[in-house]
């Protein structure tokens, strides 16, 4: 029998699972990918079947494990998108489909408890913005529209959550999730009673506390089966997909901000201690429980580009993001004039109003395809560098920006992020961020490199973009131009939202 030298990483993401093995080295030896739909049945509703997302993860692992030999599988490490949210029944049966980070039918909920003498005060205690993606104010939207359903639910938990449970036979959440779930106090790594009483629940239907590093006993026999892995084999918790995004560009030393765009995106720094500003504009959510991330995520990133192709160009048979972000490669920066609020799914950071909702600015008849998508690319890129100037304010240093994501193959994706940062943008070696993350910090956990400082030496920058001086001014000059506009129409945003709903209501 040969060595177990592999760690298999496990990510699960808004539309599709990555299954990633590595070796302590850092050397790719596997990988697997499998989908799922992100699905709307109601106005604001965003879930997902937590059975198809745990037939991803398991086909993944299979895959993997048969490229790489089970002899060589040193244990498993998960990742997992942040802020979802399922009931589950005594048997741990989900009682609902997972509801996602997209979800903003809690906006209400979120906007009363912000407004609220506590809003800010459990910001800065849990490190989560109160915001509709939080599960807090999902669960105070499950209590006040579904009473019966709240009551009734055993216990209350998160997509990795039930899904460690089903292939290991343990509910536990670890400290990452945790930590956005607007339900933990990040000082104390305990639930915090306040945000427990808001959102009618006691710990004891909550997951148990973990650790990232912490490592299950084993698998299931029937997960052993559906793999082809040993039952013994170990199972480390894992962490965020946000905070081991970092991990898996090296953007783990101070001043070193990972900045990922993929369906959403986000902007993080890691720290050595939880804390968020004042004002409450960035997040503080856990990598282990000595290093954190601090930053701020977006609701939009390449979903955007996807819904361009799908409506804008509807009819046009073959036609893929990519030859679109050809064409746009041929507007000029600023789009003529034209500005987009990419707000389809709403919004986060940095305003946190989950109110948002998208718009194309200035549009005139001598606007094209091109400048449609050169505009939604755009803005993107301005809401990102709103995130940067909130991370800044709270007294964060960067000094180098490392970028990754699916969108980043295209290089007006490169080049538009490098001129509205107007800062050098740093792309690692391969794209698989989140799922190496995790791969790592379960080497980590099961003792096959020292450190996950190791991260930085092992993810080397492969290039640099440079900002182009001309636009990166046009990019300064739109900025605040975006920003008020996006403020001046966030009143008319939340009574169309809500116009919107009732008449989905009344169809």
């Amino acid at each position: 029998m040969s060595a177990r030298d592999i760690v298999i990483g496990i990510d699960m993401g808004t539309t599709a699972t990555k299954v990633v093995a590595y070796r302590a080295d850092g050397a790719l030896a596997a990988s697997a990918s499998h989908g799922y739909p992100l699905e709307e049945p109601l106005q604001g509703h965003a879930e997902q079947d937590p059975e198809l997302i745990l037939d991803a993860v398991l086909r993944g692992v299979r895959e993997v494990v048969e490229a790489c030999g089970a002899d060589r599988i040193a244990g498993l490490s998960f990742s997992s998108a942040l802020h979802s949210l399922m009931a589950l029944d005594e048997d741990g049966r989900p009682l609902t489909r997972v509801v996602t980070w997209a979800d903003t039918r809690a906006t209400e909920q979120a906007g009363r408890v912000r407004a609220s003498g506590s809003g800010l005060a459990l910001h800065r205690r849990t490190g989560t913005p109160v915001h509709p993606m939080s599960p807090l104010a999902k669960l105070v939207w499950f209590r006040e529209q579904e009473p019966e359903l709240h009551a009734r639910a055993a216990r209350w938990a998160g997509i990795k959550d039930w899904v460690l449970l089903r292939m290991c036979g343990e509910l536990v959440v670890d400290h990452s999730l945790a930590s956005a779930s607007g339900l933990m106090d990040i000082h104390r790594l305990e639930w915090d009673p306040e945000a427990l009483e808001i959102a009618g629940i006691d710990e004891g239907r909550l997951p148990r506390l973990v650790r990232t590093r912490d490592v299950l006993p084993g698998l299931t026999a029937e997960t052993a089966e559906a793999t082809g892995l040993d039952a013994a084999t170990p199972v480390v918790a894992g962490a965020g997909d946000g905070p081991l995004a970092n991990l898996g560009v090296g953007a783990v030393q101070h001043g070193v901000a990972a900045c990922s765009v993929g369906t959403s995106g986000a902007l993080r720094v890691s720290v050595d201690r939880p804390s968020v500003d004042e004002h409450g504009g960035v997040f503080c959510y856990a990598l282990t429980e000595d290093r954190w991330v601090i930053g701020g995520a977006i609701n939009n990133g390449g979903v955007v580009l996807d819904w361009v192709r799908a409506e804008v160009t509807a009819g046009e048979a073959g036609l893929s993001t990519a030859q679109l972000l050809d064409e746009a490669v041929t507007v000029p920066a600023g789009s003529g004039g034209l500005l987009m609020l990419p707000y389809l799914l709403g919004e986060r950071a940095p305003r946190w109003s989950g109110g948002e909702r998208g718009a194309y600015v200035g549009l005139t008849r001598a606007h094209t395809r091109a400048h449609l998508v050169r505009a939604a690319v755009e803005g993107v890129a301005l809401q990102l560098t709103l995130v940067l100037r909130s991370m800044r304010s709270a007294g964060i240093d960067i000094e180098e920006i490392r970028a990754t994501g699916g969108v980043m193959k295209h290089p007006i994706w490169r080049q538009t992020l490098a001129d509205a940062f107007s800062h050098p943008i740093g792309m690692p070696e391969g794209q698989e961020g989140s799922g190496f993350g995790a791969a790592l910090l379960g080497m980590e956990a099961l003792g096959l490199i020292e450190s996950i400082d190791v991260a930085a030496d092992l993810v080397p920058v492969r290039d640099t973009i440079t900002p182009q001086e001309h636009d990166a001014q046009i990019y300064a000059e739109l900025r605040p131009v975006f920003e008020r506009v996006s403020a001046a129409l966030l009143p008319a945003d939340i009574v169309l939202q809500e116009l919107q709903t009732r008449l989905s209501l009344w169809r």
